[in-house]
């Protein structure tokens, strides 16, 4: 299930925010010191309070819209399947959010100077395939999975299993 309301897309963006956004802090840490480690679960959090409020206002002010209309060059809603329009979505998604988020990453924490384009250049290649990997096996589905499951729960519909008489 994809949102349906305004508040619905804040909550679903929020959610979708925090899982890649946490799992990427986790791996960049996990780059840093050499390979992943118990530790980097728990320090992950010092830098998610920042990179999160970021990463859902770029979201809502200006990537969702344009990653919509960017999809849109390469499926049509309703003529397309489903799962490309959201795999589509999701892949222009990424393309926009990776540079985006390696930008802020790059000036909040890698103190880069006067390397500062090719360390954010490094850091947004080094996180694509990340990002796009996490997005479209793991993240979009989670996501979209328990927010459908919250959306019928609030909503009270009956699922196949329990359906009313």
């Amino acid at each position: 299930m994809l949102p349906q309301s305004r508040l619905q897309d804040v909550f679903f963006t929020a959610f979708m925010a925090f899982v890649m956004v946490y799992a990427m802090i986790c791996y960049n840490i996990s780059l840093s010191i050499g390979g992943l480690q118990n530790f980097v679960f728990l320090a992950a959090f010092n830098e998610i309070i920042i990179m999160w409020p970021i990463a859902v206002a770029l979201e809502l002010i200006f990537v969702g819209k344009l990653a919509q209309k960017l999809a849109f060059r390469f499926v049509t809603p309703g003529k397309d399947s489903k799962i490309m329009i959201i795999l589509s979505i999701s892949a222009m998604s990424v393309c926009l959010m990776c540079p985006l988020m390696s930008l802020a990453a790059t000036i909040i924490f890698k103190h880069a100077g006067e390397g500062f384009v090719s360390v954010w250049l490094q850091t947004t290649a080094i996180n694509f395939p990340m990002a796009l990997c996490w997005q479209i096996f793991f993240a979009g589905p989670f996501v979209r999975n328990i927010f459908g499951l919250i959306m019928k729960k609030i909503s009270g519909k009956k699922g196949p299993d329990n359906q009313s008489a």
